[in-house]
């Protein structure tokens, strides 16, 4: 069996998801890791060690270990702080790799820094390796501007790892595009593999059942966010949009998901987010509630009318996937990967971003039928059914490892024939 190594240095397959450096790329590196290992991999994913009881090796599922990597100390640390670590983690995952006797076929790296990571490991260990960024520091830049933590150097080394990278994944066809026009990247060797949705998570509820398991009342408009709660993605762009709609009248009602109890005590978003609802007097219409369990994100999805994210930019979004998944038309920002997942006027409906008019127009516009919303629920089961599970994001992935691994095997033999 061909041994994968996957490469994920902050976003731990483990950790709880709703955090500020929590979300998409766990899942990602979560699913794949257990969708690869049935068609025929073995995984190992080396993920940084954030607390010193974690062990250095677990047996997490058939075919597929966490590694726990020391880098720096060990305790949560933000990603835009994590690169000084990065010799320690190649130097800790070499010494690993060396005390196991492993002979991985590929290395996939999970964003820049485990690119870095990955590109090192190639020149000194002559192991390929592919890559998935999950986000670009030069589209980070251009809408975070001096707001974005990052080090500067990142732009350089995604330009670095993109060149020395054996293929690269790109989540949407936006992702792919940015890769060309801004690292100035080979338009072959980037594939196309979007995120998925696992689908003995994420399926319909019967609306009314989902609403009494969360107790809301079965009559109300319901609106859903749910994801991180930070600037980019929004969330206040959705609160703006309410102030223009007269929710005591409509009975709507948004829910706000994410974020744990020391997040509410602490987060500034939030408090900015309370404050600005409270300031535009719909306090009484936005409830936020908190982190949940996986296992019950499918009620919420399910009890909602819609699904809203707007976010000012984003490399793909899972959670617009997932409201699908469970039968719920998206309003999404027209951006990034959203405008890819989503269909316009098919399941769900694409707007500007930071465009408070726009959307309230179109909740209301949507809201307002009640049967076109059902016929675009079912569209968006089926879409998702046909385009976005990982066991086809798997099978894409295992195709491309196969290629880069058999290209590298001609490689290999052609420089021992030149000897």
């Amino acid at each position: 069996m061909k041994r994968i190594a996957l490469i994920s240095e902050h976003a731990s397959p483990l950790a709880v998801l709703g955090g500020v450096d929590a979300g998409g790329q766990n899942v990602y590196v979560k699913e794949i890791a257990r969708q690869l290992t049935q068609k025929g991999f073995l995984v190992d994913v080396f993920t940084r060690r954030e607390n010193t009881s974690h062990p250095r090796c677990i047996n997490w599922m058939k075919g597929v270990r966490v590694v726990h990597v020391d880098a720096g100390p060990p305790v949560p640390v933000s990603k835009e702080t994590l690169l000084p670590y990065m010799a320690a983690f190649r130097d800790d995952m070499i010494q690993f790799i060396e005390e196991e006797q492993i002979n991985y076929h590929l290395v996939h790296a999970n964003f820049f820094m485990s690119a870095l990571v990955a590109m090192e490991l190639k020149s000194i260990l002559k192991i390929p390796y592919v890559v998935t960024y999950h986000a670009l520091g030069h589209i980070r830049r251009l809408f975070q501007g001096d707001n974005d933590q990052f080090p500067p150097e990142r732009l350089e080394i995604e330009r670095q790892t993109m060149a020395a990278a054996d293929a690269i994944i790109a989540e949407c066809p936006q992702d792919r595009e940015d890769m060309i026009q801004y690292y100035d990247v080979s338009p072959k060797k980037i594939v196309v593999v979007p995120c998925g949705v696992n689908l003995q998570e994420m399926y319909p509820i019967d609306k009314y059942m989902a609403r009494l398991m969360l107790k809301l009342p079965p009559k109300e408009k319901v609106i859903l966010q749910l994801g991180r709660i930070v600037p980019r993605k929004g969330v206040d762009n959705v609160i703006q949009a309410l102030a223009h709609l007269n929710c005591r009248k409509e009975n709507i009602r948004l829910i706000i998901v994410g974020g744990g109890l020391e997040f509410f005590q602490h987060n500034h978003e939030l408090q900015r987010l309370r404050l600005l609802a409270k300031s535009l007097g719909i306090s009484y219409a936005v409830q936020f509630v908190g982190h949940k369990n996986r296992e019950e994100l499918k009620y919420f999805y399910s009890a909602a009318d819609l699904f809203i994210t707007t976010p000012w930019y984003e490399p793909f979004g899972i959670t617009p996937l997932e409201a699908m998944a469970c039968g719920t038309p998206v309003i999404g920002a027209n951006v990034g990967g959203i405008k890819y997942s989503v269909v316009d006027g098919q399941t769900g409906k694409l707007v500007p971003p930071r465009d408070p008019k726009a959307l309230s127009e179109a909740i209301t516009e949507m809201l307002a039928q009640p049967e076109r919303l059902q016929k675009m629920g079912e569209k968006a089961i089926s879409r998702v059914q046909k385009l976005f599970t990982w066991d086809r994001v798997a099978t894409n992935l295992g195709k491309l490892y196969d290629h880069v691994i058999f290209h590298h095997y001609q490689e290999e033999q052609k420089i021992k024939r030149a000897i």
